[in-house]
């Protein structure tokens, strides 16, 4: 038989207090941040006691590092796990962001937390070493000269464009893609061979002047 505990409105409520608490904490940390947000506010919008929050999990710390692990487990497999894109075209697609996506989750905690031994500030610092590694690798796929070096400018690219466009308000991932074009070409020596799709409806930029020249 389903066990079951009354919540904090006396309904009484069957397995799922969990993935409740993550759905709440999804909603409440992305719309008014992490601090801001009480276990109390938590537990009311989850439908749950705080005695049920608690016994999975320990601590809102832990709470906070397991909602960032659910944004992105498997590290945008939409983008480098495609295979009916080159890999040149995957690097690209990173920066496919619609113009409504809010500031990185990871990004966000890490500067609202202050705290670099926090359990939410080491895996964001995980998950971005993630993307910087993926991207990495598919720029060693396309033939990149310095993948590691690449793989790290773009990473670099992707949260400053993300970061510009919270600040702004206003999308920066299409000028954020076009500097990425041209780094990536300009890493990928000429002789390179390449996928007949990566002429598909484009063209190489031309390589960034010296000097501003």
């Amino acid at each position: 038989m389903t066990e079951l505990e009354k919540g904090p409105l006396g309904q009484r409520r069957g397995r799922g207090a969990r993935e409740r608490i993550l759905s709440a904490s999804q909603q409440l940390f992305r719309d008014q941040g992490i601090n801001r947000t009480g276990m109390d506010q938590l537990c009311a919008s989850a439908q749950v006691s705080k005695r049920t929050a608690y016994q999975h999990f320990p601590s809102k710390d832990e709470l906070v590092a397991e909602y960032l692990r659910r944004f992105d487990p498997d590290v945008m497999p939409d983008v480098f796990d495609r295979t009916d894109l080159t890999p040149r075209e995957r690097l690209l697609a990173a920066f496919e962001m619609p113009a409504s996506t809010p500031l990185c989750p990871y990004i966000a905690a890490a500067v609202e937390l202050h705290d670099p031994q926090h359990p939410a500030s080491e895996y964001a610092r995980e998950y971005k070493t993630a993307i910087a590694a993926r991207l990495t690798e598919t720029a060693r796929e396309a033939g990149a000269t310095n993948p590691e070096q690449l793989g790290e400018q773009l990473a670099l690219l992707i949260d400053g464009a993300s970061a510009r466009t919270r600040v702004l308000d206003s999308d920066s991932f299409p000028i954020a893609a076009a500097i990425a074009a041209v780094l990536i070409d300009n890493a990928i020596p000429a002789s390179s061979p390449r996928q007949p799709s990566d002429d598909r409806g484009t063209t190489r930029p031309a390589p960034v002047p010296v000097g501003g020249q």
